[in-house]
């Protein structure tokens, strides 16, 4: 009886406010009724006769600071947009562990009327204290939200794309922070999938952008690993149309598909997609030899080709769902070839591609090469083709006939451009020669290339000989 008697006066002094010219008491009547509802006895307790001269009082200050948009300048909101802050705390309050208030909120208009008044806040960013009134409306969208699926569907039919993105796109931290997570609440997989339609995908470009401009902001980062990855469509749809943000998106694919103890969960279409975009980019790099680009544009464009050549590497290595790029067309010549370009630039004159013993670039010197861009890439086409070569014979044999085999063994040297080259081709020399007679034969054949580690070799399960001048590897019988 005691909840039911302190509702029906909450009741009485919200309506008051209607009747009377705002003033600071009226505030405090509201600030009353966020702490009551901070209660399970008085939230459990709150019915209609409660929330609809509530949601009067809101609709009246939606209505007056409309207006005063287009009065006066320099008026004096203050007071409305403190009184506004304190409706949405009421209703976000009022939602907690309560999915009979989360409906009822709903079904009687407070979702609608909430996101109206937000559109009229974002005119008033230049007012100091509009993101009060703002962070407090989109924490409400997000409380009503959650595991209350009829309300996120709802919300969702209201916002997206145009709601949400202008959200995402305010000047001011933690309302972006608060609109991400009620995008993150709304999503699931058919969601998702809407996301990739052309009306839908500036929003799902939007939070890849704020995932590169603002990544503190764990929600955006959590929508693009947990739900944007597992989605094939969106993923070619956002890669297709992104300029800066192709780097950004594939950093965040290659650390899900590191994630350990859990499956990535992205899709084998997304690695076909990336292959092919691989292959048909990945002379771009070839410009960065000169060490003037043409452009930004072309310098993008080749640091997206070397992001793309880590996710390869990647996804080719213990994902038993990506090892079909093993026979995606054409990705193992390609890659070959691209080696033996990249290798034949370095040798031809002093570049970013030159093998180098500079250790100190290791030291932190800002001018070494050590800074480059293309830090590693030789050992990662190497890597790429060591993967593509294991357990598959056609793809030993390939690199054999594109005479890929002493361009690997000629980079078996410690290169400071190139950490751990020597490594990855040893590396991929084992997989050339696993159960290969004709590749065995062929490298037996070959002059010494290099400083290959022999020890190393050991362990792969090879003894290295030296046989009239040439390199013979053999595989170690282990005693069982």
């Amino acid at each position: 009886m005691a909840a039911s008697g302190s509702t029906a006066e909450m009741s009485a002094s919200i309506s008051g406010i209607l009747e009377e010219k705002h003033c600071p008491g009226h505030l405090q009547i509201l600030k009353t009724f966020t702490t009551a509802l901070r209660e399970k006895e008085f939230r459990d307790a709150v019915d209609e006769t409660v929330l609809s001269p509530l949601l009067r009082v809101l609709t009246r200050l939606r209505d007056e600071l409309q207006a005063a948009a287009v009065t006066a300048e320099g008026q004096d909101v203050t007071l409305e947009l403190q009184m506004t802050a304190e409706c949405f705390r009421a209703q976000r309050n009022a939602c907690v562990q309560s999915t009979g208030n989360q409906c009822l909120l709903r079904d009687l208009g407070f979702i609608d009327a909430t996101l109206d008044l937000l559109k009229c806040l974002q005119t008033k960013e230049s007012l100091d204290c509009v993101y009060e009134p703002l962070r407090c409306g989109i924490q409400f969208i997000g409380n009503v939200a959650v595991g209350n699926q009829m309300c996120k569907d709802y919300i969702w039919q209201l916002c997206v794309p145009d709601h949400l993105l202008q959200l995402l796109s305010l000047d001011d931290e933690k309302s972006v922070t608060y609109a991400s997570m009620v995008l993150h609440t709304c999503l699931d997989e058919a969601k998702v999938d809407t996301l990739a339609l052309p009306q839908n995908i500036t929003l799902a470009l939007k939070v890849m952008e704020l995932c590169r401009t603002q990544p503190d902001i764990d929600w955006t980062v959590l929508i693009a690993t947990q739900h944007f990855l597992q989605c094939a469509a969106l993923v070619e749809g956002m890669y297709t149309r992104m300029k800066d943000d192709r780097v950004t998106l594939l950093e965040l694919l290659l650390a899900q598909l590191r994630e350990e103890d859990s499956e990535c969960g992205v899709p084998p279409a997304v690695g076909s997609f990336l292959a092919s975009s691989f292959q048909s980019g990945c002379s771009t790099v070839l410009t960065l030899a000169t060490g003037s680009v043409s452009s930004t544009e072309v310098l993008q464009e080749a640091l997206t080709v070397i992001s793309l050549l880590d996710v390869l590497c990647e996804m080719s290595s213990d994902h038993r769902e990506f090892m079909f790029l093993q026979d995606h067309p054409d990705l193992l010549a390609n890659t070959t070839d691209l080696l033996a370009q990249v290798h034949t630039i370095g040798k031809s004159s002093k570049n970013i591609f030159s093998a180098s013993q500079n250790f100190s670039a290791f030291s932190g010197d800002a001018g070494s090469s050590h800074n480059s861009p293309v830090v590693s890439f030789k050992a990662h086409l190497i890597r790429l083709i060591g993967n593509l070569c294991h357990n598959n014979k056609l793809n030993q044999d390939k690199v054999r006939e594109l005479d890929g085999i002493p361009l690997i063994l000629d980079n078996c040297n410690i290169d400071s451009n190139n950490p751990f080259i020597n490594q990855w081709a040893i590396f991929a020399i084992r997989n050339l020669l696993e159960n290969n007679q004709v590749n065995q034969t062929v490298v037996a054949s070959l002059e010494q290339r290099g400083a290959a580690d022999y020890s190393a070799l050991r362990e792969l399960g090879f003894e290295v000989e030296q046989r009239d001048g040439g390199l013979l590897l053999k595989t170690v019988r282990k005693d069982t």
